[in-house]
């Protein structure tokens, strides 16, 4: 039997928005047999302390997000991936919670691939550091400071993902190097964009 989490229990019923619609995905889910509890402020569903799946509000939408979602099989192609760079989550999205009624089935049938997923232990491959874009401008930056060149390269690579696209994600030379100058300091002391 599923263990289920006040506080995520507690998310779900002040939510204002998508209150139903997180009413009903929460009894799919739990069904299932995935254990409920708060991650990165959202019901999150676990199997065996692996995270699976994330209940997500959104202002036009809400979604159901698997973890691992880009290992999973989509033949009516439902699925969606968040942004263009999303290497393994994966969405259902909704806008009202008839849409979720109708479609009980198939999201059941999503949830318990993600959970067979889970279970065989499968791994998303992501795309290696070296195949992100390294803009000119940061190139430059890191040539010219040594420091700034190992400070980088210690970061993780999901930090150093997230910094080349970034800075690769201004269409102006001008932009990519005034962010680049801006977050050198927070390279040097060793943190993420967001941290």
């Amino acid at each position: 039997m599923a263990q289920t989490d006040h506080k995520a229990e507690r998310w779900i019923t002040k939510h204002k928005q998508w209150r139903d619609e997180f009413i009903e995905l929460r009894q799919i889910v739990l069904d299932a047999g995935l254990n409920e509890t708060i991650k990165w402020m959202h019901p999150c569903y676990m199997l065996d302390d692996k995270n699976v799946i994330i209940l997500q509000d959104f202002k036009n939408y809400c979604a159901i997000m698997f973890i691992k979602g880009a290992l999973l099989d989509d033949p009516a192609g439902m699925l969606v991936k968040l942004t263009e760079n999303t290497q393994a989550a994966r969405q259902l999205r909704f806008t009202n919670v008839d849409e979720i009624t109708e479609m009980a089935h198939i999201i059941k049938a999503y949830v318990n691939q993600a959970i067979e997923v889970e279970k065989a232990g499968l791994e998303v491959e992501f795309k290696d550091t070296s195949e992100f874009n390294m803009p000119d401008e940061f190139q430059t930056a890191l040539d010219e400071n040594p420091a700034l060149k190992s400070a980088f390269e210690a970061l993780t690579p999901g930090r150093q993902r997230g910094y080349l696209l970034y800075f690769s994600g201004a269409k102006q030379s001008k932009t990519r190097t005034s962010r680049v100058e801006k977050y050198a300091q927070h390279i040097l002391n060793g943190k993420g964009l967001n941290d």
